[in-house]
């Protein structure tokens, strides 16, 4: 019984539905049923019988939603299995590398037989390279004196940005 229960908190952080959650899922509707049923027999209220249908409809629905994902699941490793197998296939076939020149308008890779073309555009500031202490002092440089400032160094497209709205709203709040 402690190890049921242990493996029913693990089984709680632990994503789709396990088998000691969906035990103890139906073990909890099963009792619920009873309890239902002895409730009806005991006052023959009709509220028992739409509470009891209720809650039979949501036992199924639960059980049919933790079949569906199990299948799914089962599809998905299926596929897994089939890509990995497939790349064990082409791993002796020739392979384009796609980091070869990061500054190239087209890089072309082929795997598994199927060509890939991805095209970047020239234009595109590379702000992702920068490290915060460089992004900073590129900023700072590349500062006028006008109030406005140009968004990257290496952008060609001659938009430049006014005072930041951070700041405005600094000023706002000082006055």
């Amino acid at each position: 019984m402690a190890s049921f229960v242990e493996d029913l908190w693990s089984s709680v952080f632990t994503p789709g539905p396990t088998p000691t959650l969906l035990v103890a899922t139906n073990a909890t509707f099963a009792a619920l049923q009873l309890v239902l049923f002895l409730l009806l027999v005991a006052t023959y209220s009709i509220h028992f019988v739409v509470l009891s249908f209720l809650s039979g409809a949501l036992w199924w629905s639960i059980n049919w939603f933790a079949k569906e994902v199990r299948q799914e699941q089962a599809r998905q490793e299926e596929e897994k299995r089939k890509q990995e197998a497939l790349e064990q296939e082409t791993s002796g076939t020739s392979r384009l590398n796609t980091s070869a020149d990061a500054n190239d308008s087209e890089t072309e890779t082929e795997v598994g037989g199927v060509s890939k073309t991805r095209r970047r555009r020239a234009n595109q500031p590379e702000t992702a390279t920068l490290s915060p202490e460089s992004a900073l002092q590129s900023k700072k440089s590349s500062d006028n004196g006008s109030g406005q400032r140009k968004t990257s160094e290496g952008d060609v497209s001659g938009y430049t940005s006014t005072d930041s709205e951070w700041e405005k709203v600094d000023k706002d709040r000082s006055t």
